[in-house]
């Protein structure tokens, strides 16, 4: 079936999904905002320290490991699996046909694992690693096919307002979540609830909202490319696993996709370290309080609403290639500023972020459209794996240039200035690419304005 024929059916067809689509990433961010951004790093590490009882290390598995390294750890072995298990999961979504009962699967895993850190109190350090892990592949898995959807419930002409939509939505959501659960871990004392039992129930909340408005994605999409027959389970993975094979061994007749890809990779390493990097920027070289980082990130997180949809519409009058690559040119003014901003004064910082806000969501947003145009019809899900890996790895390759950075130089403001080498090579690399030729490759329409 081609996207023409995908998205066919009726225009109030399309309408009822693109809006059931919205709410997964409504349900999805609490995970990213609650879970993420704020609350399980500092709280595991802590666990982790009060399981030391002051001795220097933790035993994991058969290691010692320091606490303060112990999160990080965690991180990075959830992010080795996601690489793994990505592909996969695109791949069975593709086979099997059965997008929608897998993606609900995957999600509802991780929101249930997500659930599940109530549990991870007196020095229950390894649940806790072991929960985040399992949530973290859930919520990748899930979002590999909840991406895959957009091609299919969206014409061509529709996919940047979709995806900005879908996008600004999710961190409506995530910053709603998010506001609830810093008012109660800020008041917990007046509400007679311990700080560690705060954090517990914010990190719960995050799984019970991720699971209850995932329902409403499921009741509205609908799987638009069957397979053929009923598979066995095991006989659905191991199909998957070829056609994975398949898929990577073709990637090389899409030159122009894999060079889209490799631009996105470099920009979002930018994008996420400054992301990841902003809030110790704030407190270890700007000298700026708790209060103001939080202040700081619940602004970000409302913002960026409407920044997505700021840049979304830019999109439908100038495409999207042209609308990401003047958004790259404010992510590196906004690097620029970031080396002068005064120690000690939050206005700057506040102004900083907005700015941030405003570029963030839509140059996700967009970038995710635009992929769904060059992917070859039928295999929405495991390209989708391929550019969610492609984000993966800029959780690896900005922060080691960072680490590098501030290894050699020992200045956070030098170090936050080597990231406009990621926005600069990767506006070069992406203004390089022939979008309608890669777009015609692939077997797809080009639309009207790209």
């Amino acid at each position: 079936m081609t996207a023409e024929q995908a998205v066919g059916e009726s225009p109030a067809s399309r309408r009822r999904q693109q809006r059931g689509w919205y709410f997964y990433d409504w349900a999805n961010s609490a995970f990213n905002s609650t879970v993420l951004t704020v609350f399980l790093g500092p709280y595991l590490t802590t666990i982790a320290e009060n399981a030391a009882g002051g001795r220097p290390y933790v035993q994991v598995l058969w290691f010692d490991v320091r606490p303060s390294a112990y999160y990080s750890f965690v991180v990075g072995a959830a992010a080795v699996l996601q690489i793994v298990l990505m592909p996969v999961a695109g791949a069975l979504a593709d086979h099997t046909g059965r997008k929608k009962e897998l993606m609900g699967l995957f999600a509802y895993i991780g929101a249930g694992a997500t659930v599940c850190m109530w549990f991870v109190s007196d020095g229950r350090y390894l649940l806790g690693g072991v929960l985040f892990i399992v949530a973290s592949v859930g919520f990748s898995t899930a979002f590999v096919i909840y991406n895959s959807f957009l091609p299919e419930i969206s014409s061509p002409d529709e996919r940047d307002r979709v995806s900005a939509l879908g996008w600004g939505f999710g961190y409506l959501g995530g910053g709603l979540l998010l506001a609830l659960n810093l008012a109660l871990f800020l008041g917990h004392e007046s509400l007679g609830v311990s700080e560690a039992d705060a954090v517990r129930i914010c990190l719960a909340s995050a799984g019970l909202w991720w699971a209850g408005f995932t329902v409403i994605p499921m009741l509205r999409l609908r799987n638009l490319r069957a397979a053929a027959g009923t598979p066995t389970m095991g006989s659905a993975v191991t199909g998957s696993f070829r056609q994975l094979g398949r898929t990577i061994a073709g990637l090389r007749n899409y030159p122009l996709t894999l060079a889209f890809l490799v631009a996105y990779l470099v920009y979002n390493d930018g994008v996420q370290t400054v992301i990841s990097f902003s809030a110790t920027y704030a407190d270890k070289e700007l000298g700026l309080g708790q209060t103001t980082r939080i202040a700081a990130i619940l602004m970000v997180q409302f913002v960026a609403f409407g920044g997505a949809l700021l840049l979304g519409r830019l999109a439908a009058s100038y495409g999207a290639k042209r609308v990401v690559m003047s958004a790259l040119v404010a992510w590196m003014a906004v690097v620029g500023v970031a080396y002068f901003l005064p120690r000690g004064s939050a206005l700057p910082f506040f102004a900083l972020a907005f700015a941030i806000a405003i570029v963030m969501g839509g140059t996700q947003a967009l970038s995710r459209s635009l992929f769904s145009h060059v992917i070859p019809s039928g295999k929405e899900a495991e390209y989708y794996s391929l550019y969610e890996i492609s984000d993966k790895g800029s959780t690896f390759l900005g922060s080691f240039a960072l680490g590098l950075a501030l290894q050699l130089t020992d200045s956070y403001r030098l170090g936050v200035l080597s990231l406009l080498v990621f926005f600069l090579v990767g506006l070069v690399i992406l203004g390089a690419v022939n979008l309608p030729k890669a777009i015609r490759a692939a077997g797809n329409p080009v639309p009207e304005r790209i």
